[in-house]
């Protein structure tokens, strides 16, 4: 007898697979979408048509090739890449994720970080069937540096995911505390700076001093969220070893070009970044000016806030058409919490006057 599907997929199907949750994208056709931290802005009307004429000229029918050396030169530039390192590209951070963790994948070894933190550390560890090791944060969201640095000792990582600033409590660590995780680190150490384009200090320095460091930055917060660029920076030696887990035409032709205008635009970005950084001071002092609430200090494009009732406050915002993410239910430290992105000054006040109703309901 024929098997059925279902049947097929119990038994040639990873069980653990069958069991997990895929990461979820909550649907935003005619919503003010400020949920997952992109750049709120587009180009100005020139620099789009000026991208396209680009764009249009695109070889289609041939595989990504040189022009990928090119991004990897002037991303290196633009990131400022000391001596003795080298670069690696990514299909967004998240595919470099899974390659760091793919090639850490020895039997016996452990993977460790903060949490709350970003969901894909953990998710791409257990996928590998390494042992994922997570250490509470504090109460006000910084590292404990006590239990990490007990956990290190314990369980002798081989990789370390620091995210600066984190995902979603948009906390930027104490420098000595890091250090400190860092010096006491047998294996790797991954500062993730996906938000570093909002951020007040970055970890070239630690590049530079440390050898088993590593540098993973995104140009999806720059302004790329679409195009879908990660990239990882570390000792020549250590990179090329990951990069033969890289698969050969990772890049499109499409993405390449699309990054390649928009660091010769850089300039457009950072203004872009400073117009959002000002803006989440704004929010920030809306929110605590609201007494229910309780907005936690951000280095990043988003403002985590604890309301009185997460899903309710929730249900509120997106009856009016605002879509935030509640992420109360990711971790204990984490209750009744929203994570609200920065959009344009426009979404802000739409945000912010929802919001005011909301909490009234």
């Amino acid at each position: 007898m024929t098997a059925s599907l279902p049947d097929r997929m119990t038994r040639y199907l990873r069980a653990d697979v069958q069991g997990m949750h895929g990461y979820a994208v909550q649907p935003s056709a005619g919503m003010v979408k400020v949920d997952t931290m992109e750049n709120p802005f587009g180009l100005p009307a020139e620099l789009r048509r000026r991208l396209g004429e680009r764009l249009a000229e695109v070889a289609l029918n041939r595989y990504p090739a040189e022009r990928g050396e090119v991004l990897r030169s002037e991303l290196a530039r633009h990131a400022q890449m000391p001596a003795g390192n080298d670069i690696m590209l990514g299909n967004g951070s998240d595919e470099l994720i899974s390659l760091l963790t793919l090639a850490a994948d020895v039997p016996g070894n452990v993977v460790l970080a903060p949490l709350p933190g970003f969901v894909m550390y953990e998710m791409s560890a257990k996928l590998q069937g390494l042992k994922f090791v997570g250490v509470p944060l504090t109460a006000d969201f910084q590292l404990d540096g006590q239990s990490m640095l007990a956990a290190v000792r314990e369980h002798q990582p081989a990789l370390v995911w620091l995210a600066y600033p984190n995902n979603p409590t948009a906390s930027l660590w104490d420098d000595d505390v890091i250090e400190a995780i860092i010096e006491a680190a047998p294996g790797l150490v991954v500062m993730d700076e996906a938000y570093q384009p909002f951020a007040s200090r970055d970890s070239l320095d630690r590049l530079k001093r440390h050898e088993h460091v590593l540098l993973m930055r995104t140009m999806s917060k720059f302004g790329l969220a679409g195009v879908r660029i990660g990239y990882l920076i570390g000792r020549q030696p250590l990179i090329a070893e990951i990069d033969k887990l890289r698969p050969p035409f990772n890049i499109s032709v499409l993405n390449c070009e699309a990054a390649l205008f928009a660091l010769e635009h850089a300039d457009e970005y950072a203004r872009q970044a400073a117009v959002i950084r000002a803006e989440r001071e704004l929010i920030f002092a809306a929110l605590s000016a609201m007494p229910e609430l309780q907005p936690f200090p951000s280095e990043a494009n988003m403002v985590l806030v604890r309301v009185p009732d997460a899903k309710k406050t929730f249900d509120g915002l997106k009856a009016r058409k605002i879509l935030v993410k509640n992420v109360s239910a990711l971790h204990p430290l984490l209750a009744n919490c929203l994570r609200i992105t920065v959009g344009t000054p426009e979404e802000n006040q739409l945000m912010l006057a929802a919001l005011r109703e909301a909490l009234q309901d």
